[in-house]
């Protein structure tokens, strides 16, 4: 096929984008705004492929998106451009709503517009996946530790959408304008949720990637409240490969619900990744690195659990994740500890300036935010 993909060279964007050009034999448009999240570093194994293409535009710019779809002449389209950092969108909500509501409109419209130009048979093959998250339907309550195993609700499919924040509310809009247009248009959408995504090239605004850059400077590690906040992890290769497995067999119209089976409160895996630092980089200021823990002040409007009931995309789609949270904490830690130029760019803005063609002082870092978020 040909891929349009949204938000390319974003954290989960760059790993589809990577998994369709390593993987597949498909070819990919990857289109991205470029914002402060947005890193071609993070496409550059793949940069000099045949089957790869970047545009740079903004899914809200309608004449942007009709040309580049003229253009390319896709065969499936995957939206994930998106504003996602929970703690901007409490600070800033403008910009969510311009990019997640505003600009999916406008993508919809314009992916409507084209799809309603091809012949029957391309219309048939033709998908449109719009990539959310799990927080749209709000929090679950902790489980009952006199329930035993297997007893604590969970995310599907049909549960009701709560979204808490300002990022949640803009992703839950998105997604019941996607799922209206499928109803009263036709036009041939798929839906996922997934739970919380780690792993290689995540911006060091999100926990994992502070929590290690952090500790490996010796500088304290910022945990919500409590840090007993539950989250489902699931590794971002994973999720690309479940991505790619919804557009190729999923049915139109259908929501599929992505997550990794691996429930860990934000302290449990702060704690995780302080013990692999410490066995993999015990010359870090840091060490032993638990120490540097740090509670801080919880923001408003905390979820205290997420977890995904993933056994649609199970049954009918035959995915599973490979990865546990222990083999893919591993696989992160060695990651960061082996590509510390990359990391350091992203710190200190230099992926930008030279991107923008400006000098090193005319544009800031975009040093990772405390506290963090998950």
């Amino acid at each position: 096929m040909r891929i349009l993909v949204t938000g390319g060279a974003g954290f989960i964007g760059s790993a589809v984008v990577r998994h369709l050009i390593h993987e597949t034999s498909h070819e990919v448009l990857n289109v991205d705004r470029l914002t402060y999240a947005g890193n071609l570093e993070s496409v550059a194994p793949v940069a000099d492929s045949p089957r790869y293409r970047f545009a740079q535009a903004d899914i809200g710019d309608a004449a942007a998106v009709r040309d580049l779809l003229a253009q390319f002449r896709p065969d499936a389209v995957m939206n994930l451009a998106a504003e996602s950092h929970v703690d901007r969108s409490i600070d800033g909500a403008g910009a969510f709503v311009q990019t997640n509501i505003v600009g999916t409109y406008v993508l919809l419209e314009e992916v409507r517009r084209y799809w309603g130009g091809l012949d029957e048979a391309a219309q048939g093959r033709f998908r449109l996946l719009h990539v959310s998250t799990d927080e749209v339907y709000g929090a679950l309550p902790m489980p009952d530790p006199e329930a035993g195993p297997g007893q604590a609700p969970l995310f599907t499919e049909a549960s009701r959408y709560q979204p808490s924040s300002p990022y949640a509310a803009s992703k839950a809009a998105a997604d019941h304008l996607v799922q209206a247009w499928h109803r009263t248009y036709g036009l041939p959408t798929l839906l996922t949720n997934c739970s919380n995504n780690y792993g290689p090239y995540q911006f060091p605004e999100k926990l994992m990637p502070l929590v290690i850059l952090n500790a490996l400077a010796g500088q304290p590690l910022p945990v919500y409240g409590d840090g007993q906040q539950v989250r489902d992890w699931l590794y971002v290769a994973d999720h690309a490969r479940a991505l790619v497995r919804v557009l190729e067999a999923g049915e139109p119209g259908a929501v599929y619900n992505i997550g990794g089976h691996n429930e860990r409160s934000n302290l449990a895996v702060v704690r995780s990744l302080c013990r692999l630092l410490d066995e993999l980089a015990p010359e870090s200021p840091g060490y032993p690195h638990a120490g540097l823990i740090t509670f801080v002040e919880d923001r408003p409007g905390h979820d205290q659990r997420y977890a995904i009931d993933a056994g649609r995309i199970e049954r009918e789609l035959g995915w599973a994740p490979a990865e546990t949270l222990d083999s893919g904490l591993e696989k992160t830690v060695r990651w960061y500890l082996d590509n510390g130029e990359w990391c350091r760019r992203v710190q200190d803005g230099a992926y930008r300036r030279e991107r923008l063609g400006a000098p090193a002082s005319a544009l800031p870092g975009q040093q990772p935010r405390t506290p963090l978020a998950e």
